[in-house]
């Protein structure tokens, strides 16, 4: 991967939102209940406990930082300093 996804938890407050909107499916918030089959959003106090980031899918596509309406949600590029500076010569 050529970025880095950076998620504020202390912020989230598992709308789900980043996750209907993830055209790859990347996204996924911790839904277990264990009383039953049925899947639950685990929040707690308004905060969701985690929301799981399937790197392999992950395009970087920024969809997912669009759709959060608390901007919880960021993509960093890991581009090489280097690299960046041969690039901005040509």
């Amino acid at each position: 991967m050529a970025f880095a996804m950076h998620i504020n938890m202390e912020k989230c407050t598992g709308c789900n939102n980043c996750v209907v909107a993830c055209p790859v499916n990347a996204l996924e918030l911790c839904t277990v209940d264990p009383v039953s089959s049925d899947k639950i959003y685990l929040v707690q106090n308004g905060k969701a406990i985690s929301l799981d980031l399937n790197k392999e899918l992950c395009a970087g596509c920024g969809v997912c930082v669009e759709a959060c309406p608390y901007s919880v949600i960021r993509l960093v590029s890991h581009v090489p300093v280097a690299v960046a500076a041969v690039s901005e010569e040509h």
